[in-house]
């Protein structure tokens, strides 16, 4: 028996959607992408590098205006941006509670000064983000995991609906990847975030995201749906180009490139 909260969520009108788009920047990178984002969803797009996954993401944003189709979203919709960590300049001359601080910015307004309030978002979003004790460290000073959390501190700072981020793991080693993505399902469950993300990472996503969209230039493939419908060797193999195989170990799921020769039989979860 579904959830009710479930029934709730796929029935409401969707926080974001592209109906029959084309995207790109000039030249069409992807035709005839629909696309429905609702509340409660977890969706990973994945992809090989330049496949169009950036440019899907900023189209979803409103940032970027199809070239064809088009793009609603629900009135008034909140969205917290965690940009790509390369992005960012890591010489900010700025305190980790002054960046975070940066996220109420919108919500003030032009000339109006931090109030108590805002501050206290400031800390609820950095204890949330488990880097409360690191409001007065220099932002340069950082590890890399450490600065993106203070970029999804300043994201929640903003009261978000919708979390989006691009390529949030992108440089991270494998434990600090764990802890970033353990991180966002729980900012999904407990604080009943919508997510998007952007990764090239597919083992990033495989064991947190409930949708995966799977985008590709070169291969002209566009294709969106459940994660069990996605994540199978036929279907990654068309994203990839190449013979890919799934595997389960220790409950959680693994996904590789196969040599050419080597059959997947028997390779999926």
């Amino acid at each position: 028996m579904l959830d009710p909260r479930t029934i709730s969520e796929r029935t409401a009108a969707p926080l974001v959607r592209l109906t029959d788009a084309t995207i790109g920047y000039g030249a069409p990178l992807l035709t005839d992408v629909s696309l429905e984002v609702r509340r409660g969803d977890f969706l990973a797009v994945v992809g090989p590098n330049g496949g169009g996954k950036t440019t899907l993401l900023r189209t979803l944003l409103g940032v970027l205006r199809p070239l064809a189709g088009r793009r609603t979203q629900s009135e008034s919709l909140r969205i917290g941006y965690v940009p790509q960590r390369d992005h960012v300049d890591p010489y900010w001359p700025l305190t980790v509670a002054e960046v975070v601080l940066m996220g109420r910015c919108r919500l003030l307004g032009p000339l109006h000064r931090p109030q108590a309030a805002d501050r206290e978002r400031v800390r609820v979003a950095l204890t949330r983000t488990g880097i409360e004790d690191l409001a007065e460290r220099s932002f340069r000073t950082l590890s890399g995991g450490q600065r993106q959390r203070t970029l999804i501190a300043r994201a929640l700072a903003s009261d978000p609906e919708l979390l989006v981020l691009d390529e949030p793991t992108n440089g991270m080693d494998p434990a600090a990847e764990l802890a970033a993505m353990d991180l966002l399902r729980d900012l999904h469950g407990s604080d009943s975030l919508t997510v998007i993300m952007v990764s090239h990472r597919l083992e990033a996503v495989a064991n947190y995201a409930r949708r995966l969209a799977f985008v590709s230039h070169e291969q002209r493939l566009w294709r969106v749906g459940e994660l069990e419908q996605m994540l199978t060797a036929e279907a990654l193999s068309a994203l990839y180009g190449r013979a890919v195989a799934v595997r389960e170990d220790g409950g959680r799921r693994f996904v590789y490139p196969l040599a050419s020769g080597v059959s997947r039989t028997g390779s999926d979860a």
